[in-house]
């Protein structure tokens, strides 16, 4: 008889084990989430408002602000109910629907802060050139991209965790384990030798 075994939710490690500590961590993470939702709505509210401001390091910057609006609701509003109402439980779709989102937005933002650098080497190194180089058009690929390349890190992150591979000694599809990716992912991302 095989077994059959399903996983249909996950035991988070608390915070802390006293009641009067959860809810101070409930207090700390509310008011970091609180000044992140305040800080990136200004950030995006005066650049989209102010006319002034629509050059390409502050559309950049807009862009890194909904970013990290989206990475930071990621995860704390679970972590603030989880402390809030004691509770240590979190379903497998939670939990995979969390790391998806968090994936996508944090390899969108590490590409827009990578593009952000570029916009300020342009701007010291060759800064008759910036007008040419980082145009309206030219900004918005380079964020179009910097969105695609979360949804491909999002793409191979659920290809590689989710897609079974054939196992050659059974003859039979089996699903990789966490094991297994520790030791497939790093392989993906070497870098090839430059002569």
């Amino acid at each position: 008889m095989p077994n059959s075994s399903s996983i249909s939710e996950f035991l988070l490690l608390a915070l802390a084990d006293t009641r009067q500590l959860q809810l101070l961590h409930f207090w700390l993470l509310l008011g970091i989430y609180l000044a992140a939702l305040l800080g990136n709505g200004l950030i995006s509210t005066a650049v989209a408002c102010d006319h002034r401001l629509h050059t390409p390091m502050y559309f950049f910057l807009l862009n890194l602000a909904l970013l990290d609006l989206g990475c930071i609701s990621t995860t704390l509003p679970k972590a603030m109910a989880n402390a809030l109402w004691h509770t240590r439980h979190i379903s497998y779709a939670g939990c995979a629907a969390q790391v998806f989102f968090f994936v996508f937005f944090l390899s969108a933002e590490c590409c827009i802060l990578t593009i952000m650098s570029y916009d300020r080497y342009v701007a010291i190194c060759k800064p008759l050139h910036y007008g040419t180089l980082l145009g309206s058009r030219a900004c918005a690929t380079m964020a179009a991209a910097a969105w695609g390349t979360g949804l491909q890190q999002l793409l191979f992150l659920c290809s590689s965790l989710f897609l079974p591979c054939l196992d050659l000694d059974l003859g039979e599809v089996q699903p990789r384990t966490a094991a297994q990716h520790a030791l497939f992912i790093p392989g993906r991302f070497t870098l090839p030798h430059c002569s």
